[in-house]
């Protein structure tokens, strides 16, 4: 009789024993599915978009001028930056951090955000900038240069950068899943993109 007892009990440890190790690995199986999205994300940061030539474009200001690219190319290369806008303290610190940076190699700094004007300037009024920002509505323009969808936006830039040359080519396309890239890393970068 003992014999009966404990037979049951040793199936009841060994089926308990598997149940936990299914639990275990339901659990660990949720950190390796984060693992291997950051991993991907991260390969997708130093992947460009495949685009050649850069799109033309006039977009108004939040000053309430207009900006075109063609302008701006007259008089040298430009670095378009696509910011996720309003809401992103990051995104308007990143313009005060690079914009003397670029200029001192002749690049002009473009920012383009697709909120509406008058909540850009205020923001941009909080960080002192006065350049004026340009408003992509419906963000078509960020659309064109494949800036859309990237790191779970649908409707907006996240955190992209593209190089335009001077001649209208796309020298260096870069997203970043952090909505603030340190003047020092982002100028590494883009100065390895010009073979500096």
């Amino acid at each position: 009789m003992s014999t009966t007892r404990t037979r049951p009990q040793a199936t009841r440890k060994k089926s308990s024993r598997k149940a936990s190790a299914w639990r275990w690995a339901g659990f660990l199986s949720i950190p390796l599915a984060l693992a291997v999205l950051v991993a991907i994300s991260t390969l997708d940061e130093t992947e460009g978009a495949s685009l050649d030539r850069a799109v033309p474009f006039e977009l108004e200001t939040t000053d309430g001028d207009t900006a075109a690219l063609e302008d701006t190319l007259a008089d040298g290369d430009a670095l378009l930056y696509f910011s996720m806008g309003v809401g992103c303290d990051g995104c308007f610190a990143q313009v005060p951090e690079i914009e003397a940076e670029l200029a001192s190699r002749g690049i002009s700094l473009l920012t383009i955000m697709v909120d509406p004007a008058p909540m850009v300037a205020a923001e941009a009024a909080r960080f002192g900038i006065d350049t004026p920002i340009l408003i992509d509505p419906g963000a078509q323009v960020s659309q064109s240069y494949g800036m859309v969808g990237v790191y779970g936006h649908a409707d907006r830039p996240s955190h992209s950068f593209a190089l335009v040359h001077q001649d209208g080519s796309v020298g260096w396309v870069r997203h970043y899943a952090e909505m603030f890239v340190p003047a020092d890393i982002l100028m590494g970068e883009l100065e390895i993109a010009l073979g500096s």
